[in-house]
């Protein structure tokens, strides 16, 4: 597959790059893609969610009345869970959602992504990236020549990039990742992946 190389005006220069077929050209793996999103969500929570059950509550442990010959049903104290004040009934405890994945999972997963991205025509490849400053303006600038000032929109840089992340930080919609530190869930949900010349031959020695 090939792609027009832009440069970081946002004009099609006369270069273009050949995508490899085994990482942006394979049968997407639904199932594989699914794994290895919910890897990254269920990894991103704290697990911190915690009520207090019956054992917790501070009270008095006293029987709130007899047993037998009130004609209600029988009640144990105030710290019941069936009560109002009471402790939570199984409630949420402190735990880690963390699981882990085959690297050969999660590598199909992130060729899947691509693939699906290539087939729908929603990768740009820039040329260069290190003439941008630190200012917001000159990224919406980019943004702007490119017509993409409404989409979500990932950048994947060869190497990091500190004008290119301080530029973008204050703008909703972008997310500056280097080759190296992308992951399935990025790729997805961005409407347009933007990868620069340098980023492609790095993505694809990773992901074969």
């Amino acid at each position: 597959m090939k792609l027009k190389i832009y440069d970081a005006k946002g004009s099609a220069t006369d270069k273009s790059v050949d995508l490899s077929k085994d990482v942006f050209g394979i049968e997407p793996n639904d199932h594989a893609i699914y794994l290895d999103v919910k890897q990254h969500l269920a990894n991103k929570r704290q697990g911190t969610h915690k009520a207090k059950e019956r054992s917790e509550i501070a009270g008095s442990t006293k029987k709130i009345k007899k047993q037998k010959g009130t004609g209600g049903a029988r009640a144990g104290n105030i710290k019941s869970g069936t009560r109002v004040g009471g402790g939570r009934i199984f409630g949420p405890r402190p735990r880690n959602y963390h699981f882990k994945l085959n690297v050969k999972l999660k590598r199909l997963a992130r060729k899947s992504a691509f693939s699906v991205q290539a087939k729908n025509k929603s990768i740009i490849v820039l040329n260069d990236l290190s003439g941008l400053t630190e200012k917001t303006k000159d990224f919406k600038a980019l943004i702007a020549s490119l017509k993409l000032e409404n989409e979500k929109v990932l950048f994947i840089l060869g190497d990091k990039n500190d004008a290119a992340y301080l530029g973008s930080r204050n703008l909703k919609k972008i997310k500056v990742v280097t080759a190296d530190s992308f992951n399935t869930y990025d790729v997805l949900n961005a409407s347009k992946v933007i990868v620069s010349s340098e980023s492609i031959v790095q993505i694809e020695k990773i992901l074969k």
